[in-house]
């Protein structure tokens, strides 16, 4: 039976926290280069050898030029909105709290999983018992999917050695 004035917010070790996840992440790179490069080099044997020989004048030249011109443009940009309740594993001397839960959906065959750890601080905790991962310390979230559309999702062997091979 629940006291009507109990605390419910996480304190100890055992005790369990939601952490609502709300994290955007956008990069945006851009890169042009362009280097141009020429030589010219030209050279005049004047043929005599000693008194004996004349080979009379002859010359060499030559010129290269060697130019390169690139652009790359990369734009990645991800969201990710979710909420995990994750369990106290210890408390710091500090009074932090160190959380880690794992969060298993199975839809239809396929299987997310996600993982998420940090330390948070007490004075952080809403009175819903919840924290924005946005003030959780050395906040980790690894997301993996497994199931049916697995093999739709990542590409082929034969697309992974294109990429080793040639990455652009």
């Amino acid at each position: 039976m629940r006291d009507w004035y109990a605390d419910d917010v996480a304190r100890n070790i055992g005790d369990v926290l939601t952490i609502r996840i709300s994290e955007a992440s956008t990069v945006d790179t851009k890169g042009k280069r362009d280097l141009k490069k020429e030589t010219d080099k030209s050279t005049v044997f004047n043929g005599e050898l000693g008194n004996f020989v004349d080979l009379g004048d002859f010359g060499m030249s030559a010129e290269s030029t060697n130019e390169l011109k690139s652009k790359a443009d990369f734009k990645d940009e991800r969201k990710f909105v979710d909420s995990v309740t994750v369990v106290v594993v210890d408390v710091l001397p500090n009074n932090n709290l160190v959380i880690t839960g794992t969060r298993n959906r199975n839809i239809a065959g396929d299987v997310q999983t996600i993982e998420v750890s940090g330390v948070v601080r007490p004075s952080d905790i809403a009175f819903d018992n919840t924290v924005e991962s946005k003030r959780v310390a050395d906040f980790r979230i690894e997301t993996r999917n497994s199931g049916v559309a697995e093999p739709y999702t990542r590409p082929g062997w034969f697309g992974r050695i294109l990429d080793i091979i040639w990455p652009f």
